[in-house]
């Protein structure tokens, strides 16, 4: 089959490879010729597991290509992909310029019948919009068709190649049946390919994602609250994670959510509901919790030095806001850099992938590290803001003798506390049981 992805970003790139290893002629189109370029040249511009490999096998066998010739790509299609960015406007909204740009676009240059997909994140009615922006260019027949995405940064190559489900929104026959060949090579397990109308489509991305940003903001909540009571979070997720009708997935406590996806999505769906004069109070919840969670540590920190952080250097491990991918987008360590830095306090930063975006937003505010143990040199203490892999069994003795103090600020529960007390460490971690008294200083960033 012959698609055209419009967007060369995280979404569009991560398709496009994948539906041309399983044989489609795919051509991703992008306006930003310096990416088309790097591209072509086999240069990933994001770091996702695998996918390099992927590209370059595709582009090699022709599968594969790049360009900025939206109108070439646009008649040479059956399938035409919509992957470019909905940033969020002020007000939480998502913008829909680049996805209604696109539309414009086809509408103006197709010649036959062609299948339209949104795979962008959009807001319910965004097919309505999709559809109308086209008809006002064009004759020609055309179907628009619902198709989010639910990909993780760090494993977004196994969830495009085996996904839990397809979810499919069109109200056309002929589009339901090619968006269900499309997809065959990655569902021959089972997997089910869901077809529902449109606004069914677009509004299951954003509940999928604001319920799973409202288990980690309970679990955020119950975490807090075994500062308080004694209790040990850990124990916690192991017993209700066993029950089936809640799951083991998305219940670790540590510093609130990040990324791309669900600070934007919740205040998305929040947006829409507000819009319908109606009030998702769990979801405005969910929201309050994790920007107070990101600086939770931060209280801690503070307590230890009593208040005192001016001249403090920490050594601070993780940067991006998940392992497995170089995006700090909301990641809470900016939230943790920030408040150190207007505190007085200097940071010497290391994360295996996110160092070039770190410089890029912080620039010579902070000093960067190519080699973790490096940046504990002569530091006062260790903060922990992502659960690398690399970071999980490091070298305790040798992190004891560069640290000015042997404490160590967990944000994500990578130790056992009772191993960190037999080894003269002192351990700050997010509500599990330190043999510590409970954190009551409320901090605020303004």
């Amino acid at each position: 089959m012959h698609l055209a992805v419009f967007g060369s970003g995280y979404v569009g790139l991560v398709a496009g490879a994948c539906f041309a290893d399983v044989g489609n002629d795919v051509i991703c189109v992008d306006i930003d010729k310096e990416k088309i370029d790097r591209l072509n040249k086999g240069k990933i511009p994001i770091y996702e597991p695998g996918l390099e490999d992927i590209v370059k096998r595709n582009v090699k066998e022709e599968r594969l290509t790049f360009t900025t010739d939206a109108v070439n790509a646009i008649r040479q299609a059956r399938v035409i992909i919509i992957a470019v960015g909905t940033p969020p406007d002020e007000d939480g909204s998502a913008d829909l310029k680049h996805v209604l740009d696109v539309a414009r676009l086809i509408g103006k240059n197709m010649k036959d019948f062609k299948i339209v997909v949104n795979k962008s994140t959009v807001p319910v009615g965004t097919a309505d919009k999709v559809t109308t922006e086209i008809k006002k260019h064009t004759g020609v027949d055309f179907a628009v068709v619902s198709n989010p995405e639910f990909l993780k940064e760090g494993d977004a190559l196994a969830d495009f190649m085996k996904p839990d489900r397809v979810i499919i929104g069109t109200s056309n026959a002929e589009a339901a049946e090619v968006m269900r060949t499309l997809y065959l090579p990655f569902v021959r397990t089972g997997r089910p390919v869901i077809v529902m109308d449109e606004k069914s489509a677009e509004l299951t991305k954003y509940a999928a994602n604001s319920l799973l940003a409202t288990k980690i903001s309970f679990m955020n909540e119950m975490a807090n609250l075994c500062d308080h009571v004694g209790a040990d979070i850990d124990w916690i997720r192991k017993g209700i994670g066993t029950d089936t009708r809640i799951g083991p997935y998305f219940i670790f406590a540590g510093t609130g959510y990040g990324g791309s996806c669900f600070p934007k999505d919740v205040r998305a769906i929040i947006k829409t509901a507000d819009d319908q004069k109606f009030e998702l109070k769990i979801l405005k919840a969910v929201e309050v919790v994790n920007e107070q969670q990101k600086v939770i540590l931060l209280s801690k920190i503070e307590q230890y030095f009593e208040n005192n952080l001016k001249g403090k250097t920490f050594a601070l491990w993780g940067l991006s806001f998940k392992p497995k991918t170089d995006d700090m987008r909301e990641a809470p360590a900016i939230n943790m850099i920030n408040a150190l830095i207007e505190r007085g306090a200097k940071i010497n930063a290391h994360d295996p992938e996110a160092m070039e975006e770190a410089k890029r937003i912080f620039g010579p505010k902070i000093h960067l590290f190519q080699k973790r143990y490096d940046a504990l040199e002569g530091a006062d203490g260790l903060i922990i803001m992502t659960e690398w892999n690399q970071f999980r069994e490091p070298d305790f003795y040798l992190i004891k003798e560069l640290l000015k103090k042997p404490v160590i600020f967990d944000g994500r529960n990578l130790y056992q506390p009772s191993r960190m007390r037999n080894m003269g460490i002192d351990y700050y971690c997010v509500g599990r049981s330190s043999g510590r008294s409970p954190i009551t200083k409320k901090v605020t960033i303004e």
